[in-house]
């Protein structure tokens, strides 16, 4: 998390309408030089504001297709560090990225740092070569001997990260030929991986795919392919305190995917008892949560799917169905609201606070503070990717584009 300054005290002492009613003053002022993107899980009052509002990697997208139609110069990206990066790497260099509090990080992708990420990439690939070595010792004995045997197998791994990771780590994927992924698309790239990425997987290699850093959706999408939770997946523990991330040489060689120990913060807190009690309530509710959920609660839900897939089954949803959902507050609350006309009951999975509570930091007064500023042509807390990281960074990204486009075909 970066260190976000405090902000002039006059900010604190304005009402929620003195800030809203300044804001649009600003708005207005700056123009079509600005764009205001609005991630899902912010605060509705930010929403208010927002020109465009999504899940993180759509509002990148569209912060670059809009630069290019509107010639905007600024893009404020109300939602958390590694999104307003992702935009930085998909908008013109001389476009302006800006975080209103630079406090709004996200948990998740601090659980993959870059200088773990880079160990993690070696000492697995110093187990598989060690590995493959000695198979191929035994493999030439035996026909030394006169023994047939089969050929050795080749191990690859394809590195895969989901969207919720800091640039530096997706430019290590990147660079690995590996791809970015999102909720939405993770099956295509997963597949993708497993097919042999950016090189088609030869008869005699096996595929493993490291998948950073959340290893829930990681294992809900490759259960979901057929692959064995147990037997063919373990978890690297970038913090455990022996060698190889707290597993043995042998998990390492059993597995297909190799899950980072990382997780969100929100869907952390949704627990299978809590579908149980809903289903005990209400027989006929619908449950639907995200993947980053974990494993056993996405079995026990009717429906698992990204933030957009979420909204659309809802806004789809017949009337009267009533639905219990497994994620961020603030956007269960305002499809609660959207749909209530058509008669469609939608409530929070678990009676916790639920929220994002590093998203939680952008506010009114952060959103007024970063225009003020661009008002009186100062730009403050701006989002820079170096461009060797934002290369292999766009890299990856583009990979995950051009599967996703060709899986739509």
């Amino acid at each position: 998390m970066l260190w976000q300054p405090a902000l002039p005290s006059h900010y604190l002492a304005l009402s929620d309408a003195e800030l809203a009613h300044a804001i649009t003053a600003r708005r207005q002022q700056l123009g079509n030089d600005l764009i205001i993107l609005g991630h899902h899980y912010q605060q509705d009052d930010v929403i208010a504001h927002a020109d465009f509002t999504g899940d993180s990697f759509k509002l990148s997208q569209l912060a670059a297709k809009k630069v290019s139609e509107t010639g905007c110069r600024y893009v404020i990206f109300c939602g958390v560090h590694f999104m307003a990066e992702s935009a930085d790497i998909l908008t013109p260099d001389d476009v302006v990225v800006i975080l209103p509090d630079l406090g709004a990080g996200c948990s998740m992708a601090d659980m993959a740092a870059y200088d773990d990420a880079v160990d993690a990439w070696e000492q697995i690939d110093e187990v598989i070569n060690r590995h493959q070595g000695i198979e191929a010792s035994r493999h030439q004995g035996d026909a030394d001997s006169g023994n047939t045997s089969m050929a050795v197998t080749r191990f690859r791994v394809v590195p895969i990260t989901y969207v919720n990771s800091s640039a530096a780590v997706k430019s290590i994927v990147g660079e690995h030929g590996g791809a970015v992924c999102t909720s939405s698309n993770a099956r295509s790239i997963l597949e993708w991986a497993f097919a042999g990425g950016t090189q088609p997987k030869a008869p005699d290699e096996q595929i493993k795919v490291l998948f950073l850093p959340d290893q829930h959706l990681g294992r809900n999408t490759a259960a979901e392919m057929g692959y064995d939770p147990q037997k063919e997946m373990c978890v690297w523990d970038p913090q455990a305190p022996q060698g190889l991330g707290g597993l043995e040489p042998d998990d390492l060689i059993r597995s297909d995917v190799i899950l980072w120990k990382g997780h969100c913060s929100v869907h952390k807190l949704f627990r299978p008892e809590h579908v149980d009690q809903a289903r005990a309530r209400d027989p006929q509710v619908n449950v639907i949560v995200h993947p980053e959920c974990e494993y056993d609660v996405v079995q026990k839900a009717d429906i698992s799917g990204s933030t957009e897939k979420i909204g659309t089954t809802i806004r789809e949803a017949a009337p009267g169905s009533r639905w219990v959902v497994g994620t961020e507050v603030h956007m269960v609350n305002r499809l609660a609201n959207e749909v209530r006309e058509r008669g469609i009951e939608v409530r929070m999975l678990s009676d916790c606070q639920c929220l994002c509570t590093t998203m939680y930091r952008i506010d009114q007064q952060h959103l007024l503070w970063v225009l003020d500023n661009l008002a009186e042509g100062k730009v403050v807390n701006q989002i820079s990717v170096d461009a060797q990281t934002a290369h292999f960074s766009r890299l990856a990204l583009d990979r995950m584009l051009d599967i996703t486009a060709a899986a739509k075909v």
